[in-house]
Formats: structure tokens, C-alpha cells, sequence
């Protein structure tokens, strides 16, 4: 997207949210829970400062008008914004709301919710950034900013989108675009009708739901996302239905806020409500396959992944690397395999690799994994000495190691574009194929240097005759 689109000012309820990823393989024994091991810390921002920073990566400017403080989270928060987004605070009494999900893999197991701090009143400056914005994005979570900043947008000449959530109070008259979900929908509708009609979210329901929210809350128009299925959109006549360009798996946290600032950025630019609405629906898919809210995190412990480990170990560089030329929009290639005594062969893959896109990560075997494929007298070269070889390529962006026969679990964290394999693959379908392509990817077929393998190279030397007496090799 270009860098010339149309400014947004995003209002509502900064969250500070942290992950701990790692993977949970069998049961605690002293209780039915899952054990999570290999854990890795990372923060990011959330809710309202989750959907600036997308909006921003859209290419736009963003201001966020937001309620600070002066705890510890708010600090944080203040840091992963800077050279993000542009920044307008409110007071905020109490301490800033912040969630740690703990994962397995994509599977969240467990959410730890701190912080009940609200938004206590506007401020000037506010109130001047929504008068004069070309559009207005609010991501009410329920912990006051669109409260205190009610009137001012109520008068904005800009086309507004309003988020909602249950916990929050209804858009102003007049929004452009209200974007709940299928189940915040029906909650609004519930308190509508006063009661629970126990109708479970569906199309039908969605409709009839986003129809009865157009009258109330006096909106243009109102999309109700459904996840997978898309959005259905309405203006409380015929609904259209806005379906998903493919089918995405991987975790959706974040998908709504992906959604609305996308949806509020199209309008800005002055695309019609159903344009702006499919462009949100494709930019919603696009996100959850790429790994959602995770590609904005930044890990705890940076300072850790410098340098190689002694196990080789750099799978946190290699995911924070593939996560920046994500959110930046470029291409991530993957390519893998033992890589022991790298050759020409190696190395002319490598570099066609890299030219398929704009960073490479290589995804090599670990000792044990290669002492299972290829017997007991591999590796010939370490695992750290093998990472340390490929680093020092030009051609290498990030180096990751995983200790399995086949490097699916290592792709679920990297999501590659491109999964670039040798020719030589070109009449075997590969394991990991259907998992690249679940979120959208593609396998890639190199041209592979014909004569050169770690194992020829190997018996070559083994075979080469003895140094004669007196002399040195």
C-alpha cells in the first residue's frame, strides 16, 4: 500500500498483552493439565494500540488517542509505540488492563487478565485530533476513552468505524461502519430485546441481529464478522455476505482489530462501505494465516538470540525475523535440511532462495535429528558449527535448528510464504506441503547443482589416499 494514503486517528482502550509460546507434549502428573515447555516471552501492544499499529502498517500515519498512566505496563506499552504510531494520551485512573495468554503452538490454554484502569477524562488535545481527522477508527474495550471522548465524536465530519465490544456502550448516532462480532452482535441485539431469544450465532441470526443494530444505534451500516465465514454486511435491508478469500488456520486473536483497521483505512481513503468492507474481510484472512497478532510482538529477552547458542539454537531470531518482514509486508522464505559440510550445491540453493523474497531462514536438523536419518556417523559437523557456516552466508537472513525428523513444528512458528526445497524433490509430495499451504503458502522447486551431496563429498575423503612420509596435508 502506498505511504501517501489518508491519515487515521484510532480511538479507544490500549491493552498491553504478553504470550508465552511454547509446547505442551503430555500431562502434568500430579493434575489433568497440559505441561508447557520451551516457553518464550513476548509483549505486544493491544486493542486499541493493536489496531494502530496495523492501520500504520498499511503504510498510513496513525495517531493514537488513548488513556496512559503512569504504572509499569503503560511504560511498556509507550515503548513498543515509539516509531509506530503517533501518540495523544488521556489520564488513566488505575493501572493499565493487560492479558498473558499462554499457547501451545497456536492453541491458547490459558489467559491471565491484570489491570482495571479507565480513561478519566478528555483532554484538548484529544478533542482537536478527532475534530481535524480525515478518519476515525474506535476500539472500545469497555475501559472508558470513547466514554470521555463521546462528544467530540459525535460531531466529527470524519467517516467513522466503531469496534464495539460488550463490555463498552454503543457507537454514536451516525458511524459509518459498526463492526462487531457474531457473538458481541448478539449480546447488543439481546439488550435490544430485552432478553435471551437463545438463538446461537449463525446467518440468520447475523442478519437479523445486524438489521436490529442498524436502527439502534443509527448506523450507516453494520458488518458483523464471523471468522472463517467472513462478514455479513447490512444496512438494515438485504444483508450481503463477504467470504473469506481462503481458508486461514492459525490463531485468530487480533483478527477483529485487523478487520475494523483495515475497513476504516478504506473509507478514509473513500472507497464505498462494500469495498472497504471486502478489502477488511481479504486483510483479515491475509492476517491470520501470516500468524496473526504475534507478527507485532516483540520477545522479553532479546538479547539472547545474538549469537548462536551451544546447541545452536536461534529459533526466537529466526521467528522474530520472519515477524518484522511480515508486518512490513515483504516476502519470508524458508528453506531446509541438514546442511552438513556445505557444498556448492548448498549454497546455489540458498542463494535462489533468497532472491524468491526478501529474508531467508534456514531450518536445519539438529544432531540428534540427523543421527536419525542419516546413521550413527552423522552429523560430520555439529549443530553450532553448521548454524555458525550458514550465518556467515550473505545470502542467510536468520538460522533456525528443530530437533524433529521433519520441520513442521519450526514452520508453524515461521509461517514462510515460499517453502524453497531442491529439484530433486520434484516427484516426492513432502510432508510438510498441506501445512505450508493451510495458511496460504507455497512450495517451491529450485534448480539443484547435479553431482554435489554431503554423502559423496564424505566417501571422497574417506577414500583419498594417505599423505606420503614426511609430508603434511
Amino acid at each position: 500500500m502506498s505511504a501517501s494514503q489518508t491519515p487515521l486517528v484510532v480511538v479507544g482502550d490500549a491493552l498491553l498483552d504478553h504470550d508465552l509460546c511454547g509446547r505442551a507434549e503430555r500431562l502434568a502428573p500430579d493434575a489433568p493439565v497440559p505441561v508447557v515447555h520451551g516457553a518464550r516471552r513476548s509483549s505486544r501492544p493491544g486493542g486499541a494500540a493493536l489496531a494502530a499499529c496495523l492501520a500504520a502498517a498499511d503504510g498510513r500515519p496513525v495517531t493514537l488517542v488513548t488513556a496512559l498512566g503512569r504504572d509499569a505496563a503503560s511504560d511498556t506499552l509507550r515503548e513498543l509505540l515509539t516509531d509506530r504510531v503517533g501518540l495523544i494520551e488521556v489520564p488513566l485512573e488505575g493501572a493499565l488492563s493487560s492479558k498473558t495468554r499462554v499457547l501451545a503452538g497456536d492453541r491458547p490454554l490459558l489467559r491471565l487478565d491484570d489491570g482495571e484502569g479507565r480513561a478519566r477524562e478528555a483532554t484538548a488535545q484529544a478533542v482537536c485530533a478527532i475534530a481535524a481527522a480525515a478518519g476515525v477508527l474506535v476500539a472500545d474495550y469497555g475501559h472508558g476513552t470513547a466514554d470521555v471522548l463521546r462528544d467530540a465524536l459525535s460531531h466529527t465530519a470524519a467517516p467513522v468505524v466503531w469496534d464495539p465490544h460488550v463490555r463498552g456502550r454503543p457507537p454514536v448516532p451516525g458511524v459509518r461502519l459498526a463492526t462487531p462480532s457474531a457473538q458481541e452482535a448478539r449480546a447488543f441485539a439481546r439488550r435490544l430485546d430485552g432478553g435471551d431469544s437463545g438463538d446461537t450465532p449463525g446467518l440468520r441470526t447475523a442478519a437479523r441481529d445486524a438489521r436490529a443494530l442498524v436502527g439502534a444505534w443509527q448506523a450507516r451500516a453494520v458488518a458483523v464478522t464471523l471468522g472463517e465465514r467472513g462478514a455479513l454486511l447490512s444496512d438494515g435491508e438485504t444483508p450481503l455476505l463477504v467470504p473469506t478469500p481462503a481458508t486461514a488456520t492459525g490463531d485468530p486473536c487480533g483478527a477483529g482489530d485487523r478487520f475494523a483497521a483495515a475497513a476504516a483505512g478504506l473509507l478514509a481513503d473513500g472507497a464505498l462501505t462494500e469495498a472497504a468492507v471486502q478489502g477488511a474481510v481479504h486483510a483479515a484472512t491475509r492476517f491470520v494465516a501470516e500468524g496473526g497478532a504475534r507478527a507485532v510482538a516483540v520477545p522479553d529477552d532479546p538479547e539472547t538470540v545474538a549469537e548462536p547458542s551451544t546447541d545452536g539454537d536461534t529459533t526466537a531470531d529466526a521467528v522474530r525475523t520472519a515477524a518484522r518482514v511480515r508486518a512490513a509486508g515483504g516476502t519470508v522464505v524458508a528453506a531446509g535440511g541438514c546442511f552438513d559440510l556445505l557444498h556448492a550445491g548448498h549454497v546455489a540453493l540458498l542463494q535462489a532462495a533468497r532472491r524468491a523474497g526478501d529474508c531467508l531462514v534456514v531450518c536445519v536438523n539438529s544432531d540428534d535429528s540427523v543421527r536419525r536419518r542419516k546413521g550413527d556417523g552423522r552429523p560430520l559437523v555439529p549443530a553450532v558449527d553448521r548454524v555458525r557456516v550458514l550465518r556467515a552466508l550473505e545470502c542467510v537472513d536468520a538460522v533456525a535448528v528443530f530437533d524433529e525428523d521433519t520441520p513442521e513444528r519450526i514452520l508453524g512458528e515461521l509461517r514462510p510464504h515460499i517453502w524453497a526445497k531442491g529439484g530433486d524433490y520434484a516427484r516426492t509430495r513432502l510432508p510438510e506441503q498441506p501445512l505450508v499451504e493451510s495458511w496460504g503458502g507455497q512450495v517451491l522447486l529450485l534448480p539443484y547443482l547435479d553431482g554435489r551431496s554431503t554423502t559423496g563429498l564424505a566417501r571422497r575423503a574417506a577414500s583419498a589416499p594417505a599423505p606420503a612420509p614426511g609430508r603434511t596435508r
